[in-house]
């Protein structure tokens, strides 16, 4: 078996395929296919396509009785505020 047909069989239905830096085009349609066809694919592919999901900054209203005004504050999302879609994308992202 030649290197070209190595780079191609380690690449299998099992494993995601092995990057072939001379033919890349290739390569990169093999593995969004191979992420596709995962339990989850769609997530990964759209991780892959799109880049990671980005938490939202919640403005809080700021407490009126509070000595010092506030007017609001801000904190990231956390996964208790996270929809289920959201919450799958971010597990798919890790």
């Amino acid at each position: 078996m030649s290197t070209q047909q190595d780079i191609y069989a380690a690449g299998s239905e099992t494993r995601p395929p092995m990057l072939n830096k001379e033919n890349y085009v290739p390569w990169s349609s093999r593995l969004l296919r191979y992420a596709k066809s995962k339990p989850n694919g769609k997530l990964i592919y759209n991780s892959i396509m799109n880049g990671p999901y980005v938490r939202r900054i919640i403005p809080k209203p700021g407490d009126p009785d509070h000595k010092v005004l506030v007017n609001e504050t801000f904190h990231e999302q956390i996964d208790e505020e996270l929809s289920e879609k959201e919450l799958k994308q971010v597990e798919a992202d890790d």
